[in-house]
């Protein structure tokens, strides 16, 4: 994996041999980041990745000017080696966050521009997670909720439900 564009553009992320996660892939998230580069201007943005998996997405806004990125990771290893990554990488504003995402959501009083989350895609209960985010109140006027799910889940009927985007087997949901 490598960071596709920004301050880090080109940089490796090397999960060890049997990491337990499913990165978004490179080609997903350089397409993600076309749409969000053309909406935003992402200098000084408030981050927050949920199911930080390997970093890469908080990697890739902290390399494109986010203020500070928020990684929030249940597994003690993934959560360590993203910590680890960050350091070894220079990147300081990527805070990571050892915790389960919806007791996170419960306590969190940080407001975000945009909020990514990148769930286990055999999560049960995975169609209720903008509900979830949205009734946390994290989200400041006008930011985004993104979700990467798999082709089986549609959102279009959800009201804040703006737009999908699909890149090969990943599609985002886009929420306002």
């Amino acid at each position: 994996m490598r960071i596709i564009g920004g301050l880090y553009k080109g940089r490796t992320i090397n999960p060890p041999k049997g990491y337990e996660a499913r990165p978004t892939t490179d080609f997903a998230r350089e397409g993600l980041f076309n749409v969000l580069d053309n909406e935003y201007e992402m200098d000084g943005l408030h981050v927050l990745d949920l199911f930080g998996g390997t970093g890469a997405v908080s990697f890739e806004f902290a390399s494109r000017g986010a203020a500070i990125v928020y990684c929030v990771e249940m597994s003690r290893e993934n959560s360590s080696f993203i910590k680890s990554e960050a350091g070894r990488l220079g990147i300081d504003n990527v805070i990571t966050v050892r915790d389960n995402v919806f007791d996170f959501l419960h306590i969190c009083r940080e407001h975000f521009d945009i909020v990514f989350a990148d769930p286990p895609y055999a999560l049960e209960g995975l169609d209720s997670i903008p509900q979830k985010v949205f009734d946390s109140n994290i989200i400041n006027p006008g930011g985004y909720f993104i979700l990467e799910h798999p082709e089986s889940y549609s959102f279009a009927d959800n009201p804040r439900f703006v737009k999908e985007k699909r890149y090969g087997r990943v599609h985002f949901s886009f929420f306002s």
